[in-house]
């Protein structure tokens, strides 16, 4: 008997993505049908429910988010994939809240959407319960777009967001200084059903060890020399809600042992007293230390260390994920609009590329800082690389000096372009494009070598397919979009 194959249904109202997708998944042995439209995909799913509904979420007829939330609530066992060409923290969290199994952007890479596919199929084999991801996440958390973000590791950040955070599963969140944290602190208990208590924070840093034990535990009347009265901790005011231990590293050991026992126990006693006090609330901690290396170095327990990393959100730092630095500036320059109600400042393509060149050594919060400082020294006139805070006068000297060098060598080149027969001239062009390349990065390096023969091959397609871009990306086995991308990148427009 033939293997049954599965079924997927494409719905996406941009005709080229949906046969590409279909030519795609059928080499690949899905069946696969189409649809236009939310109310054709309706239709298609009422007539035969297909295993797996990849869905755009932008949709001529409706709302991919309240297309999914429908399908779902008719068809609980159904699985999707939103797809989308416009990423951010918003849409991927509310798509993950409301049962997609995952969330993808475009322009697709076709491994990982392989690899995406393979893993929903080996899910619902694995499960005779292959249910929804009902992520019951706040309002305010969809309007309020206060994590900024839509490259591939933010993503991955967001979605897991939503499946943990309706738990009251202790949380350890790592990252460099400056990565938001905090933020995702915040996320968390918004999204949970602790949220109508309260969030406390505490920074374990800001404090030395008697302080913040009396910050912590509180302390009875009397207990020691200038406790006039009595004091409630920090955990007994979070109790019902979440507490929020930032630069728990920070954390002496003598604390760390009074914390271990609060975790295993729920219960604590203020200082000054030996009558516990029984406390349900949820921990989340944070760090920008590596607690293994701590552990190793007896600086931190290692019992602690597993109570605190039952899960583990990592915050990548800012130069891991540069394609959010666009959207961030976007962000804050909204953020410190002079009034509520002005335009935001724009920005130039040369501050911008600086923006995006620069390594931020202090994340997310040192770039918000430079776009506050910009937006200030402007003073409502669009920023240009003159308003940002790093590269002195010297550094910009000696920029310049790189840039004229770069210039003559690009003339160069361009002349022994020009000296050459119409025989040598496509081989010859190629070695002077790497040539160039290689000044421009400073080496020889792979990457650029990758990327000139990548100029090379596309350049080559095109002249086949006398300039018809769609024959082109046929040619080269790539998706359009992607093609007019590379096309732009490599000035090959005309």
């Amino acid at each position: 008997m033939a293997e049954t194959k599965r079924s997927v249904l494409v719905v996406d109202d941009d005709g080229d993505i949906r046969s590409l997708l279909k030519d795609l998944l059928v080499e690949e042995g899905y069946a696969v049908r189409l649809a236009p439209s939310g109310a054709d995909a309706v239709e298609a799913i009422t007539k035969n429910l297909p295993d797996l509904v990849m869905m755009d979420v932008k949709l001529p007829d409706q709302d991919g988010i309240a297309l999914l939330k429908q399908l779902k609530r008719e068809h609980d066992e159904l699985e999707v994939i939103v797809m989308t060409a416009f990423g951010g923290s918003s849409t991927a969290i509310k798509a993950m809240e409301h049962g997609a199994y995952d969330y993808v952007t475009k322009p697709f890479e076709i491994d990982d959407l392989l690899a995406t596919l393979k893993r929903v199929f080996e899910h619902a084999d694995m499960s005779n319960e292959v249910s929804a991801l009902r992520l019951e996440l706040g309002k305010r958390e969809a309007e309020r777009e206060r994590i900024v973000g839509s490259s591939k590791p933010m993503l991955e950040v967001f979605k897991l967001i939503g499946k943990v955070a309706p738990s009251d599963a202790t949380v350890l969140i790592t990252g460099e200084s400056g990565t938001g944290k905090e933020l995702i602190a915040e996320a968390l208990h918004r999204a949970s059903k602790r949220n109508p208590h309260p969030l406390v924070k505490v920074s374990c840093a800001a404090l030395p060890e008697s302080l913040l034990e009396t910050e912590l535990f509180g302390h009875e009347k009397g207990s020691f020399t200038g406790a006039m009265t009595m004091r409630k901790g920090r955990f007994e005011s979070a109790n019902k809600g979440t507490i929020f231990l930032d630069e728990i590293g920070e954390m002496t050991l003598g604390t760390q042992t009074k914390l271990l026992r609060i975790l295993q126990e729920r219960e604590f006693e203020r200082i000054g007293s030996n009558t516990p006090i029984k406390i349900d609330i949820r921990v989340i901690t944070a760090t920008n230390r590596n607690l293994v290396d701590e552990v190793r170095k007896s600086k931190f327990r290692e019992d602690l260390y597993y109570r605190l990393n039952v899960i583990h959100i990592h915050m990548p730092p800012l130069r891991e994920r540069k394609d959010d630095i666009p959207l961030l500036v976007e962000h804050f320059l909204v953020k410190f609009r002079h009034t509520p109600g002005a335009i935001p400042t724009s920005i130039s393509e040369d501050a911008l590329q600086r923006l995006v060149d620069h390594d931020w050594p202090g994340n997310v919060r040192e770039l918000e800082n430079a776009i506050e400082r910009a937006v200030v020294l402007s003073r409502g006139n669009p920023i240009t690389a003159d308003h940002l805070p790093f590269g002195d006068s010297q550094d910009r000297s000696r920029l310049a000096e790189r840039r004229t060098k770069l210039d003559k060598d690009a003339e160069t080149l361009q002349e022994r372009r020009g000296r050459l027969d119409s025989d040598e001239a496509d081989a010859d062009a190629a070695d002077a494009d790497a040539e160039l390349a290689e000044h421009a990065n400073g080496d020889s390096s792979f990457k650029s070598r990758v990327a000139t023969l990548e100029r090379q091959l596309i350049k080559e397609a095109l002249d086949r397919a006398d300039g018809n871009r769609t024959k082109a990306a046929d040619e080269l086995g790539i998706y359009r979009r992607l093609l007019y991308a590379k096309i732009k990148e490599y000035g090959l427009e005309e």
